[in-house]
């Protein structure tokens, strides 16, 4: 059964810094791109990074403050978020695509980040 389980979400200040976690199970992870989305009441979803095949794509939004990391053996990747803004609040999602294909095949459940004084 697949899984994607994010955890690490939280209320933080603006400036502050959170770490996101997403662990898989249920799939052959190095075989597939992960990526980062969010999204934010009343606004479409967001790709906020994506980790292929040795190549890091980072939304222009987040570039520079966001780092999107995996370590294989443990099935897991990771968004280390610092110099967060109020605007970063969103529920993030962690997502997996089948290397060659379009669509992300498996999606977790979210976690909710808020940057609020």
């Amino acid at each position: 059964q697949v899984q994607l389980v994010e955890s690490g979400g939280g209320l933080v200040q603006p400036g502050g810094s959170l770490r996101l976690s997403c662990a898989a199970s249920g799939f052959t992870f190095r075989l597939y791109s992960m990526g980062w989305f969010r999204q934010a009441p009343g606004k479409e979803r967001e790709l906020v990074a994506r980790l292929g095949s040795g190549l890091k794509y980072y939304g222009d939004s987040v570039k520079g403050r966001f780092t999107a990391s995996r370590d294989n053996p443990k099935n897991t990747v990771y968004l280390q978020m610092n110099s967060l803004k109020p605007e970063d609040t969103a529920v993030y999602y962690c997502a997996a695509q089948r290397i060659g294909v379009a669509n992300y095949a498996y999606w977790g459940q979210g976690t909710q980040v808020t940057v609020s004084s």
